[in-house]
């Protein structure tokens, strides 16, 4: 996780059982709609997730406050039923995917670096 000006760039993995990837696809195709206007009221946007091979999953998300944008989502009742639904489809993951993922820790920015380099 890393921030910048207001900005905060979040990357996180998971690992889905690579028995349940297609409905674990097939449930993203597309997700609920008011599961969308959820993450999209809790401050989050340019969430993506990429799948790579054996199931590995990998979130990307920019938020102003990601501690309120978790807290905002911890508190919604359309995030619990969602979260509930997806947590089978995870392996060695305690509680529920959207509080417990494994955070990765940004070591490259290009427009970081772009910035900083012109300031010099």
């Amino acid at each position: 996780m890393t921030s910048t000006a207001a900005t905060t760039r979040v990357c996180f993995q998971l690992q889905v059982k690579p028995e349940m990837l297609d409905e674990y696809l097939r449930r993203h195709a597309p997700v609920w709609p008011e599961m969308l206007a959820e993450i999209a009221a809790s401050g989050r946007r340019n969430y993506s997730l990429f799948l790579g091979d054996g199931g590995r999953l990998i979130g990307y998300y920019e938020t102003d406050d990601d501690a309120a944008a978790q807290a905002y989502l911890a508190a919604s009742a359309v995030a619990a039923r969602w979260e509930a639904e997806m947590a089978p489809f995870f392996a060695g993951l305690e509680g529920r995917p959207d509080q417990a993922a494994t955070p990765l820790t940004e070591i490259f920015n290009l427009h970081d670096q772009l910035t900083e380099s012109t300031r010099s």
